[in-house]
């Protein structure tokens, strides 16, 4: 929105759909990078959603919403899991604005409260079984 560029983003061209079980999703979530045309082709059953910082707009609300219009497209309604790597004011509130959406394309987001705890350390964590 707002963008008056001309050419289209060529972060992935377009083509047949590839399926993968685990998508890191690129360069913290930015929107330079990521767009529906990703989503339309790289599905995949977990994305990782990356970004802890609101002045870079990282996790950007239009990746997320990306997700949303190009899970719409594809032509099976397979689970999608969204593992957020930091709670952010930006993943709460697309969370809370489109949880019917979310729903009705079966994407499930998993809360980041998991912590693994070693030695010294300790850090958050999620289990993933493919």
């Amino acid at each position: 929105a707002g963008n008056s560029k001309s050419s289209k983003s060529t972060a992935v061209p377009p083509g047949p759909p590839m399926y993968l079980d685990l998508v890191y999703i690129p360069n913290h979530s930015n929107r330079k990078n990521v767009d529906v045309e990703f989503f339309k082709r790289v599905r995949s059953s977990y994305y990782v959603v990356s970004g802890n910082d609101s002045a870079a707009e990282e996790p950007s609300r239009a990746v997320l919403d990306s997700l949303l219009e190009g899970k719409a497209q594809w032509d099976s309604n397979m689970q999608v899991t969204l593992i957020p790597t930091h709670d952010s004011e930006v993943m709460r509130e697309w969370y809370q604005e489109t949880h019917e959406k979310q729903q009705d394309l079966n994407i499930m987001v998993l809360a980041s409260s998991s912590t693994v705890v070693m030695q010294d350390e300790s850090f958050p964590a999620c289990k993933i079984e493919l």
